[in-house]
């Protein structure tokens, strides 16, 4: 199974087609070909390296809240990715 996971946009390369967002604080580069539009600071939906859709302010802080939680309660969590135990 494969998620699409919420990002902040940081910077974007046109010239290489590519974002640098924030996955929480973890920082990772992004694929921009589906949606060239994107500019710092938007957040974004990205599925397998790719930004597939802008995400409006509310909707993302929702999502990113929601996450939070799932973090807090899994104790297997550790930084936003899920390591299932031995």
């Amino acid at each position: 199974m494969c998620l699409a996971t919420i990002a902040k946009v940081l910077e974007v390369n046109r010239d290489k087609g590519t974002a640098w967002v924030d996955f929480g604080g973890v920082k990772r580069e992004a694929r921009i070909d589906l949606m060239p539009d994107v500019e710092p600071n938007d957040y974004v939906l990205i599925h397998t390296g790719f930004i597939i859709e802008k995400v409006d302010e509310e909707t993302a802080r929702e999502i990113l809240s929601a996450w939070d939680e799932v973090f807090k309660l899994e104790k297997n969590a550790i930084g936003g990715y899920y390591y299932p135990g031995e």
